[in-house]
């Protein structure tokens, strides 16, 4: 009986820990498409800011961008100001961008 009662409170213990953990993981997310309007990259060439406007609202989004690939893409120009982005960024008090994108187009 006591190894029952042991494991079904030990099973009550993980799933409130478990629940916890997951409230986290979804923190606010951002999404949005629009033109680039200003790129910024850091002296250092590990991160840069990028400047878009909503497409849906004009209002200007400061995305910061971290990931190698995109800040590639800055570098030899694939990415410029004027492009048309989807981007979807965690609202961290950054908006550290988690996918920088060109839309598809023909």
């Amino acid at each position: 009986m006591k190894s029952k009662f042991s494991t079904l409170i030990l099973t009550a213990a993980l799933a409130l820990s478990g629940a916890a953990f997951t409230g986290n993981a979804f923190a606010d997310e951002g999404k949005m498409v629009g033109p680039v309007t200003k790129i910024k990259l850091a002296p250092d060439g590990k991160s840069a800011l990028a400047t878009l406007k909503d497409a849906k609202t004009g209002e200007q989004v400061n995305v910061t961008i971290t990931d190698d690939l995109t800040l590639d893409k800055f570098k030899d120009k694939r990415i410029v100001e004027g492009d048309e982005i989807r981007a979807r960024f965690d609202k961290d008090g950054k908006n550290t961008a988690k996918s920088f994108k060109k839309t598809a187009g023909c």
